[in-house]
């Protein structure tokens, strides 16, 4: 089969030959082949005889045409219907036979899908979707199969052609096309929730069912992709019609005719499935498949959600009752034909419904008007519709699946947004070690230095050698001195002395140039003096230090460099940045970047810093270097992004979020801070995708946690089910049995089964809903985006649904067992808040802040009011974080991070009494609050301010085992002094002084204990560096005064 040229629209089939042909009578008979399409007959090939090994060469060809621009056969039936090829049998005539008898052997169907994916370039999708026009194309689904409970539907199973009239059997699936199912939790329905899998798995293996397994085409062209994209973005919600047609069965015999009677424009069991499509305008997105909730057909709710104005049965519901008693003919009826391609695979389940309605109390509205501009006027009987409501009372819904060829809205690459990133911030490869620099200088100074030392031995050796040897160590200095002019003499006379001048020169040279950077002329006579003094300081300094290093003095060592960790430097900084000494924080975090430059987290703390002190210039320096060290780092990344938001440079922030999102999909919340972006953007639909996906993902990592920690007890269940094993820990499992077992069908017209078998279905459906204990889904409400997940519902909340939700979720925000800030989060809009605050990017909070407040799972929790009240003591706003603070207590009562940071309130705010009383709560938990370190510092303080001093030596004591730093031995060490335990208070103070001797209080109380001590010179040494370092505290400066006066030293000024 081969499509022409493009000037040309014929379709030519041709058949060529047969296989494993055998005929009823005898091996060699007589087939011809007939091409059937669109219900009209193409044409009847030779009659061939079958050769003995079953073959037959018919070289049969036939065509058809079809037209693009609709009337006739369009591109749509090429999508939607098959060519049949029926093999036929000539029996060989009889003795007085007249005419000849035929016998069908088989029958093929050739898909014409391949020839719409040729250089055509449109859109193949698999649902009921509008055409160009303003009338749509409907798509019926008819013969559904009620399938009895106690069993699963098998997965794969293929999906069958919407024809009716294949008379081969296995002819009707659909070549390499299956219905696989798929896990609950990746839907986009409405029943894709915890509580939800039980239900689901009743409907889908226990109780009865309609299925349908098919699958139906549209093709789309570009002006109904444009059509197709504006009626979701304006309407979102697509109207799925259900309704139950009653089957007339076939009479036999030529004589029979069919008869009109008063039930042939029935329908009933009238409803609507409102399908959100919204995710088909997600960029990359090309299918949808969930569970959707089944309500009564109202026409005025209709309008409302989906914008439709007629019913797409009402129109067409006398033609589909004679479908339905002539066979069940699934094409449409003739209606102009869509250019549009939609694939839709949809199950019916039906929960009991209590009543059996009987068709002959069935009554049919009567319809007045029908116009495609105005909505329709109907009876009031359709309004109250009582048989569509027993689907809601009855949990009914449908299982159906839309998939394009090609997304709507089409996905940056991931290598097209690296290649942005790297056009934003270029790598910058590492520097190219260089050979030469100040350090090499130095060091081969040092290496001439020791070169010419051991030369100068070994001329000493071989004068004096035997002259030391006799005498031994006992040599005078007269002895020494001798020596020494006869050494000195030797040399100048041998040229030595010059020669190790010569060696030395170069070296010199090298450290003129390279650490003084010395290159050109002196301005003057005075300049050079100056420089030739401080160089021969240094070189005489260095040569004793190579001296040493050849030559080990036992005399007298180097004082040992104290080292500190990055780490050490971290919490400096911290300390430093809490106590608002922003100039200290700057060179500690200046230090850290010093001593590794590639190290990024570096980068990013200094980066958060600067966002503190809200120099965001200075910040996003610091992220896009280190970006530049790690392109793919998720964290620098979001930071770049956060950074070009507040810049109000958006472009380049939706590059970073993207980016982020590409590299790890499964990161909560890189997807929250897209969807915020695009709010930013009034881009509601991308932000709805973006929440709802990162909704997905904290669920399935809270999901993962919670497996984890039942495997490490031991109490993972598996039970069998349908013959297949089922995780008992809800519909989040990977290989959960159910989850595969999802039913994909059709649309349905008609129910496929005889009335009085559905009626008993039904009936006894509702029997079963009525003693059954679960609970009815979607009764009160039939709004289906009260259905939808709840990362499709966070915004826009009314007052009045906000206020529900408050209290449906207070009883799971109230309390959290882990108090630190790695607990699981609660929603995806907390766990960015703690990302936010992490990083200081405070002016971002509130907008998140504004998302948890209206989120279903999140609201107003303890952690909200804590996170307010954080932001509110930035700003020294001490009314507005009391209150907030106060409201955390109330919900929360014993969380030790709410009583630390009204410790840190009461403390800011001068109220000393009450911040104890908070800090001794804090620390008598169990467990601790996320910021122990300055907890302890502050109590520790109190102690020392009201001389509570055993106290503050234990409070300290704490601190410095947790984590030790200068202020932590420093407390320590005035609490020692205190106490007049003079050596430990030394010890502490000491330890203070090495990890930062530029503090004038640690000097201030190193002078205190060294006066105390007799220790004349160290005391006046220390008071010597308190003075430099210009000691703030006037009240110990004057006890330090007093105490040198008492002694009668330790101040040289007197």
């Amino acid at each position: 089969m081969e499509q022409v040229s493009s000037t040309g629209r014929p379709v030519q089939i041709t058949v060529t030959e047969g296989y494993d042909l055998k005929g009823f009578k005898g091996d060699t008979s007589v087939t011809f082949i007939r091409a059937e399409f669109n219900q009209v007959v193409l044409g009847d090939s030779a009659k061939i005889t079958v050769s003995p090994e079953g073959t037959a060469k018919y070289n049969f060809t036939c065509s058809f045409e079809f037209n693009p621009e609709g009337g006739g056969i369009a591109l749509d039936d090429l999508a939607h219907k098959p060519v049949f090829l029926t093999v036929t049998e000539v029996l060989p005539k009889e003795k007085k036979q007249k005419e000849e008898k035929t016998v069908v052997l088989g029958q093929a169907v050739v898909d014409l899908l391949p020839l719409l994916e040729g250089p055509l370039q449109n859109y193949m999708v698999g649902m009921q979707v509008p055409s160009a026009g303003e009338k749509d194309c409907p798509i019926f689904f008819k013969n559904g199969t009620l399938k009895v409970g106690g069993e699963r539907e098998p997965v794969p199973r293929p999906k069958k052609w919407p024809i009716a009239n294949i008379l081969a059997p296995g002819a009707n699936n659909i070549p390499d096309s299956f219905i696989v199912g798929g896990p609950y939790e990746e839907e986009e329905g409405e029943l894709n929730h915890p509580e939800d899998r039980e239900f689901r798995n009743q409907a889908e293996c226990m109780k009865k069912r309609i299925t349908w397994d098919l699958e139906s085409r549209c093709y789309l062209d570009p002006p109904a992709v444009v059509s197709f994209q504006k009626r979701i973005a304006d309407c979102r919600f697509w109207p799925v019609e259900i309704t139950r047609v009653p089957l007339v069965a076939v009479p036999k015999g030529k004589s029979a005719k069919f008869e009109k009677t008063d039930d042939e424009g029935q329908f009933s069991f009238h409803g609507v499935a409102y399908v959100n499509m919204v995710p088909l305008l997600y960029p990359g997105v090309k299918k949808i498949r969930g569970a959707f909730h089944v309500y009564p057909y109202l026409d005025s709710m209709v309008y409302e959600k989906t914008k439709c104005l007629f019913s797409l049965f009402r129109d067409t519901g006398h033609n589909l009752i004679q479908n339905n008693k002539v066979g069940g003919i699934n094409s449409p009826v003739s209606k102009p034909v869509v250019s549009k391609n939609l694939k839709e695979d949809k199950t019916v389940k039906e929960k009991d419904m209590e009543g059996k309605p009987r068709p002959g109390d069935v009554q049919v509205p009567s319809i007045k008007s029908q116009s495609s501009d105005t909505p329709l006027e109907i009876e009031p009987s359709l309004c109250n519709n009582p048989e569509g409501q027993q689907y809601v009372e009855a949990g009914t819904y449908i299982v159906l699946e839309i998939e394009l060829d090609k997304a709507l809205v089409p996905k940056r690459m991931p290598e097209e947004l690296a290649r942005r990133v790297k056009e934003m911030i270029p790598p910058r490869p590492p520097l190219t070690r260089r050979t030469g620099g100040a350090q090499k200088a130095v060091s081969d100074y040092h290496m001439q230095i020791k070169n010419i030392a051991r030369a100068i031995l070994n001329e000493y050796h071989n004068m004096f050698g035997k002259q030391v040897v006799k005498t031994g160590n006992d040599i005078d200095s007269e002895t020494l001195e001798e020596q020494k002019c006869q050494l000195n003499y030797e040399l100048n006379c041998s040229g030595k002395y010059f020669a190790f001048k010569e060696q030395l020169k170069h070296a010199v040279v090298k450290i003129v140039r390279e650490k003084y950077l010395k290159t050109t002329s002196f301005e003057s006579q005075e300049e050079l003096q100056k420089f030739i003094s401080e160089l021969y300081v240094f070189l005489v300094d260095q040569m004793h230090v190579a001296l040493n290093q050849t030559i080990p003095d036992d005399v007298q060592g180097t004082p040992p460099v104290i080292y500190t960790s990055s780490e050490q430097l971290r919490l400096f900084a911290f300390e430093a940045e809490v106590n608002e000494n922003y100039e200290m924080a700057t060179v500690y975090y200046e230090e850290r970047l010093v001593r590794e430059p590639q190290n990024l987290e570096h980068w990013l703390d200094y980066g958060a810093f600067c966002l503190l002190t809200e120099d965001n210039i200075k910040a996003q320096e610091c992220f896009r270097k280190a970006l530049s060290l790690n392109q793919n780092h998720i964290q620098s990344l979001l930071l770049c992004g956060v950074l070009a938001v507040l810049m109000e440079n958006y472009e380049q922030a939706e590059v970073y979020f993207e980016d982020a999102t590409c590299l790890e999909p499964t990161n909560v919340v890189a997807w929250t801070l897209l969807g915020l972006y695009y709010e930013i953007q009034n881009n509601d639909i991308r932000m709805e995708m973006a929440f709802h996906e990162a909704f997905k993902q904290l669920q399935a990592r809270v999901l993962q946690a919670q497996v984890t920690r039942q495997k490490s007890a031991g109490t993972v269940e598996c039970v069998e089910e349908g013959g297949k094993a089922e995780s008992s820990l809800g519909p989040w499992g990977v290989t959960s049995g159910s989850s595969t077992a999802a039913l994909k069908v059709e649309a349905p017209t008609g129910l496929g089964a005889p009335l009085s078998i559905l009626d008993e279905f039904l009936d006894e459906s509702s029997q079963l809903q009525s003693d059954s204990h679960e609970p009815i889904l979607s009764v009160q409400s039939q709004d289906p985006a009260a259905s939808q997940k709840a990362s499709n519902i966070l915004i826009k909340e009314t007052a009045s649904k906000k206020e529900a939700l408050k209290s449906q979720e207070s009883s799971t925000c109230l309390h959290s067992t882990p108090y630190s800030v790695s607990q699981t989060p609660t929603t995806i809009f907390m766990e960015t808040i703690r990302f936010l605050m992490k990083v200081n990017a405070v002016q971002y909070v509130h907008r998140v802040l504004a998302h948890e407040l209206l989120c279903p799972q999140g609201g107003p929790s303890c952690e909200y009011y804590l996170v307010l009240a954080q932001t509110h003591l930035l700003k020294k706003d001490f009314a507005k974080a009391e209150e907030y603070l106060q409201q955390a207590a109330q919900m929360d009562y014993l969380n030790p991070n709410v009583w630390g940071v009204k410790g840190h309130l009461y403390f800011l705010s001068g109220n000393h009494v009450e911040a104890k009383a908070c800090y001794e709560r804090t620390i008598s938990f169990v467990v601790d609050a996320s910021e122990m370190h300055f907890i302890f510092l502050r109590l520790g303080q109190i102690y020392l301010e009201e001389k509570e001093y055993e106290k503050a030596k234990k409070t300290y004591l704490q601190a410095c085992k947790r984590s030790p730093s200068c202020l932590t031995w420093l407390g320590l060490g005035i609490a020692c002094y205190r106490l007049e335990e003079l050596t430990e208070a030394e010890d502490a103070l000491s330890e203070a002084n090495a990890l930062n001797n530029y503090n004038a209080e640690v000097w201030a109380y190193l002078a205190l204990v060294c006066l105390k001590a007799g220790r004349q010179l160290e005391a006046e040494q220390a008071y010597k560096y308190t003075m430099k370092l210009k000691l703030k505290d006037e009240n110990l400066l004057a006890e330090l005064h007093m105490v040198q006066e008492t002694v009668g030293f330790g101040n040289p000024s007197f």
